[in-house]
């Protein structure tokens, strides 16, 4: 018995299978469902819902957020108070030192 050769039979290869579909028509597409009728009361209490739920769950990292934002602005506060007053102070030791002694 001989075996047989892997390039002949009826096994497509790759290329076969890829091309044929590609050569296939598109498949025909459902028809959509008509759209129903929207209750607004309904919508109005999801929307509700859904926005507490989602409040509910970014409130703490908009906490976090804040406060950390607040914490990089008070740093920067900081320094530029402390080096207003650090000029603030030399300027008026300069400005004593260079003024006559009035007697």
């Amino acid at each position: 018995m001989n075996a047989p050769d892997p390039n002949e039979g009826d096994v497509p290869v790759l290329t076969q299978v890829v091309g044929d579909l590609a050569e296939a028509p598109p498949a025909p597409e459902a028809p959509a469902a008509p759209a129903a009728p929207v209750d607004e009361a309904a919508f109005d209490a999801l929307a509700d819902q859904l926005e507490r739920a989602l409040l509910e769950r970014l409130g703490p990292e908009i906490d976090r957020a804040t406060a950390r934002a607040l914490n990089g602005v008070r740093a920067e506060l900081t320094v530029s108070v402390m080096q207003i007053v650090r000029e603030s102070v030399a300027s008026a030791v300069a400005q004593t030192l260079r003024a006559p002694k009035k007697d």
